[in-house]
């Protein structure tokens, strides 16, 4: 057996080349700037540069409501509401001007970059974050990547994206503990940007209780910051009104009715908040006794937050990453290979999402909205007021009509009237005279609701005998205009074209956005009802090859119309 040599030296482990970490880092970005930016589709992200246009143009916060028709006479629906409006109308006046003048300089492309740049920031943040406790960049930069898992489900272009990415700048400044100072500066834009600037109070709050319980030498230093920092984030158009505005928003039957306000499921979509949310309360019981306060109570709060509102889900996704790199308990050194893998999947990926079209869409899609209607009534100069569906509000905004309805949720009322035109609850009696109360003379129509692939019933109800008084006057997949009274010389189109016209807006939409196709499902079954049997199954056929999910009862409703042949 051989003896060792105790005089012989111990080699070194190889250092990794000084280029590997730049190049990860460069990929990364490029990897997280092409996630982010999907072209600009967003139904409200129209009147938001619709209003910083409006704001910059006249040196003046958009209130009145300058867009909508139905507001000034809309009716208060509860105490409050016009407090509640007069927020919803300012509360985001800096960032709308901010998106306005990039359009104004870079158009469409600027605007997605710069969302892209900003969910880019909020996963870089909590990379940083992760790479300062861990003192590792591979952890920070697999943190900054799982905090995309569930960024990309954020990628619209709304000033609710500045204080996400807000809430991540704060955290990272009081962990690194230098400048301090800046939190107060940025906490009066924040006030300004989007009414989320609260979320920066529950970042000063837990790191100077943190700070307090741990007794550090600068617990009195993050106390006066704190303090600062709420006082001056008053200086804003609406003061700290943010706090009653956001009880009525719980109290409100309209808020209840918006995706973004419900609650997130436990186990669905998106699943990446679900396995976060998880992972880091597993990884945190697993390591309580070094777990820091101000851990404890971010995780509190960003978990309520987030499972009161979908909308709020994203910062767990933020504060996860950080908790599970601080705390998994089975960290092991990594060979040198890592790193290079890594740098091939990053390559890999962005190669990809190029090659696919993915990756930096710098477009507006207005395939998506009645670019077309919107044209032949200003081409047709018809003014009369319109009634529009809730998504297409913004974009009509955004031509320059004065819309019924869209994503501000200003009025109660209006939004119960819209309700009962459309058809919802079904044969609602209402519907002629709430139409005559607002003068509408012209009806712009989307026929489903793409998520749950709902079926207006105002699109049936207009095809029918019944509504002999509306007649319609253009068509095209995005969308159909219907008037009441046609100028001399306008062609009144077939009615019958209604019914193609649900195939081919569909079917658009589909081939576009494939994950929303439960329209098709919804058309096979109404044909089904009416008895147009090849209908129908060309519809089933049609979803079948882009299925919403497992759907056996929808292939076996496919084999029964095949055999029925």
């Amino acid at each position: 057996m051989r003896k060792s040599n105790p005089e012989a030296k111990i080699l070194p482990k190889a250092a990794p080349p000084a280029w590997l970490l730049p190049t990860l880092l460069s990929l990364t970005a490029l990897l997280l700037l092409g996630l982010f930016s999907p072209e600009f589709a967003d139904s409200d992200s129209w009147w938001h540069l619709k209003t910083g246009e409006y704001i910059v143009t006249n040196h003046r916060l958009p209130s009145p409501d300058p867009f909508s028709y139905t507001t000034a006479a809309a009716k208060p629906g509860y105490p409050g509401e016009t407090s509640t409006r007069q927020f919803n109308l300012t509360h985001e006046w800096l960032s709308q001007s901010i998106w306005y003048l990039i359009f104004q300089i870079a158009g469409f492309p600027g605007v997605v970059l710069w969302r892209a740049l900003l969910l880019a920031a909020l996963c870089a943040c909590a990379g940083y974050a992760a790479k300062l406790r861990t003192e590792s960049w591979l952890w920070g930069i697999a943190s900054a990547l799982t905090a995309s898992s569930l960024a990309v489900h954020f990628a619209h272009d709304r000033p609710s994206i500045v204080s996400l990415t807000m809430t991540a700048v704060f955290i990272v400044i009081f962990e690194k503990r230098r400048h301090l100072w800046i939190i107060p500066v940025l906490a009066i834009l924040w006030a300004n940007l989007h009414g989320g600037f609260f979320l920066g109070w529950v970042v000063c709050a837990a790191y100077s209780a943190d700070a307090l319980l741990r007794k550090t030498q600068d617990a009195r230093h993050l106390l006066t910051v704190s303090a600062v920092t709420m006082l001056v984030s008053g200086i804003n158009p609406n003061g700290f009104g943010l706090f009653t505005t956001l009880l009525r928003y719980r109290q409100s039957a309209m808020t209840s009715t918006l995706m973004e306000w419900s609650r997130p499921s436990l186990w669905g979509f998106p699943y990446a908040f679900d396995i976060l949310l998880y992972l880091s309360a597993i990884t945190l019981a697993i390591s309580w006794r070094r777990v820091r306060p101000v851990d404890w109570m971010l995780f509190a709060a960003f978990a309520i937050a987030s499972l009161m509102a979908f909308r709020n889900t994203m910062l767990i996704g933020l504060l996860a990453p950080i908790l599970i790199a601080t705390y998994f308990p089975w960290k092991r050194a990594l060979p040198l290979a890592v790193p290079f893998a890594a740098s091939a999947a990053l390559a890999s990926a962005v190669i990809w999402g190029v090659i696919t079209g993915s990756y930096y869409q710098l477009r507006a899609a207005e395939w998506r909205y009645p670019a077309g209607a919107a044209t032949f009534l200003q081409k047709s100069t018809i003014t009369t007021p319109l009634f529009n569906t809730y998504e297409n509000g913004g974009y009509l905004i955004w031509r320059g009509l004065k819309d019924f309805i869209d994503g501000r949720a200003l009025s109660e009322s209006v939004f119960e009237d819209y309700r009962k035109i459309l058809g919802l609850p079904p044969g609602a009696p209402e519907r002629g005279q709430i139409l005559a109360r607002y003068g509408v003379g012209a009806i712009v129509l989307n026929s489903f609701e793409y998520n749950s692939g709902f079926l207006y019933p105002l699109v049936l109800d207009l095809a029918g005998q019944s509504q002999e008084d509306w007649k319609l006057a253009y068509e095209d997949p995005q969308a159909m205009v219907f008037l009441r009274d046609v100028p001399p010389g306008m062609p009144i189109l077939d009615k019958a074209r209604i019914f193609d016209h649900l195939e081919a807006e569909c079917t658009m939409h589909v081939e576009r956005d494939p994950e929303f196709s439960l329209c098709a499902r919804t058309l096979a079954d109404f044909f089904i009802r009416a008895g147009d049997r090849p209908r129908a199954r060309k519809n089933l056929a049609f979803y079948l090859e882009h299925p919403y999910g497992p759907d056996p009862q929808a292939r076996k409703a496919y084999m029964e119309l095949l055999r029925s042949e």
